[in-house]
């Protein structure tokens, strides 16, 4: 097996396995949180507190549910599309794991909004009244801060061409 297919088969678990965290801990805010006071972790500070979600981040457009598909189709477009074309090497490991991250929350909070209609958040910062949020959230956010500072930081423009829309010089 060559080391692109074992990547790949890597991420598609790893995918996998992140829906399941984001899904399975959504089930236990259901089973412990809804109806219930919020559960203090560190009083003033952070709390688990239940809460249903109907749009997007800080609760815009909500009830947009085509368009939450739509921008899911596109992240997950991009992601396959970039895994496919950068190397698998260990210099762009951390490029695959984001795309696998980020594709996971995508989904996570895609299953949620059609299975349910919202999505069920639970993560609370009070100190600093933080629109609450959930594992799938977690996973875009870190994955894109991530990304920001790869970005910014460590790859150069040359390590990024592999993801470019167009061919490179002598191809065809």
């Amino acid at each position: 097996m060559n080391q692109k297919t074992k990547l790949t088969l890597g991420l598609i678990a790893g995918f996998f396995m992140a829906i399941g965290l984001d899904q399975w801990t959504k089930r236990l805010a259901v089973q412990h949180l809804m109806n219930r006071p919020p559960y203090q972790i560190w009083e003033g500070v952070f709390e688990f507190f239940y809460h249903e979600n109907r749009g997007a981040a800080f609760g815009m457009l909500q009830g947009k549910q085509t368009f939450f598909l739509l921008i899911a189709v596109v992240v997950l477009s991009f992601t396959v599309y970039g895994v496919f074309r950068m190397p698998a090497t260990r210099k762009y490991l951390p490029l695959h794991l984001i795309a696998m991250f980020l594709s996971a929350g995508a989904v996570g909070n895609m299953i949620d909004r059609f299975t349910q209609g919202y999505v069920v958040d639970f993560l609370y910062f009070k100190l600093i009244d933080f629109p609450i949020f959930n594992v799938a959230d977690c996973y875009v956010t870190v994955s894109m801060f991530v990304f920001m500072i790869l970005f910014l930081f460590y790859y150069k423009e040359e390590d990024l061409s592999c993801l470019s829309l167009k061919q490179k010089e002598g191809q065809a």
